[in-house]
């Protein structure tokens, strides 16, 4: 099941879903984003992770051939009240995460009643990991075990493993090894689909990634400044040295953060430069050296390979989920295969 919501990461979510046509099944959080994988003519089978949020969904959701997500009693309410086409549904189940789902305790009586719902053609069930992404915590163990006592006796597919999962916990997967073996359980990354690691203080290439996303720009202004000199809106870096300044094209109307702080790394010519001073909406300034020979055009590395997106990540205080995923197309996306 490959995750393609929020435009695929960041990553465009048109362009994912041809590249995952081998996928046996897309994943995304909202109906607008199954019509738009319809209208685009991508005939896969859709997961709607969230579920319906109205009643007056259902319909919609029936002619777009949508897989539902129930998490809560007003969903099977709506869908025991439903008298039209039937769906394939994922129930979840909250094993900790304490998010969306039914609790253990409640989950066998939810999977009666919906095994029970004639709006309900095939049943499977799932849960989400809180905590994957720190292979030190013993949360996951622990959901891992919650899950196995509701799914041992239960005959339909399931689905444990997201990203964190599938590279944080594998060993502990192998309480699934029956259902695995008998072709019912399924996976669903989601980032490290697009070549970003899923876990803390590890970047892609240790996992045997090699990042999709190249986040580039151009310099449009190289100019020399003197030791004083302030740069920026507030001139809050003041320049400890005569230097040459680059102004990149790139800006928090690009999805490059506002937050991104002074010292945070680009790579040009096969260097790392600074990023100096506040982050403008369409322009970001660096530091290129007193002795920089870069040259106004010169090509400018934001994030990808060579500079891992979770390395900047760390540096703004964030995770690398949030910088690809805000990633704000402006000037068209261009993909190689």
């Amino acid at each position: 099941m490959a995750v393609v919501k929020g435009n695929a990461y960041g990553h465009g979510m048109l362009k994912a879903a041809e590249a995952l046509s081998d996928a046996e099944s897309l994943a995304v959080a909202r109906l607008s984003e199954i019509r738009q994988l319809r209208d685009a003519g991508i005939d896969q089978p859709v997961v709607l992770l969230g579920g319906v949020v109205a009643a007056a969904d259902l319909p919609e959701a029936a002619a777009l051939n949508a897989t539902l997500c129930v998490h809560n009693e007003e969903q099977i309410e709506w869908l025991n009240a439903y008298s039209g086409p039937s769906f394939d549904v994922w129930l979840k189940i909250d094993t900790g995460m304490n998010r969306l789902g039914f609790a253990t305790n409640e989950a066998i009586d939810a999977i009666e009643r919906l095994r029970a719902c004639n709006s309900v053609a095939e049943l499977r069930v799932m849960t989400h990991f809180a905590n994957a992404d720190d292979r030190n915590d013993a949360k996951t163990l622990d959901q891992v075990e919650r899950f196995r006592r509701v799914t041992d006796d239960f005959d339909g597919d399931i689905s444990i493993a997201n990203s964190g999962g599938l590279f944080g916990f594998a060993a502990a997967l192998k309480a699934f090894e029956r259902t695995a073996d008998d072709g019912r359980l399924w996976i669903r990354p989601g980032i490290s689909l697009y070549g970003v690691s899923p876990l803390n203080g590890v970047i892609a290439a240790d996992l045997g990634l090699r990042p999709a996303m190249t986040f580039e720009s151009r310099l449009i202004e190289v100019k020399r400044i003197q030791a004083g000199d302030r740069v920026g809106y507030g001139g809050e870096w003041r320049a400890p040295q005569d230097t040459v300044l680059g102004v990149v094209a790139a800006g928090y109307g690009d999805g490059y953060s506002r937050y991104m702080p002074t010292g945070t790394p680009m790579l040009i010519n096969g260097r790392e430069v600074p990023v100096v001073g506040r982050i403008s909406m369409d322009l970001t300034t660096v530091d290129l050296g007193q002795n920089a020979r870069d040259a106004v055009g010169d090509a400018v590395l934001l994030w990808g390979e060579g500079l891992p997106v979770e390395e900047i990540a760390e540096i703004a205080g964030t995770a690398s989920y949030q910088l690809v995923t805000g990633v704000i197309h402006r000037e068209a996306p261009v993909y190689e295969y």
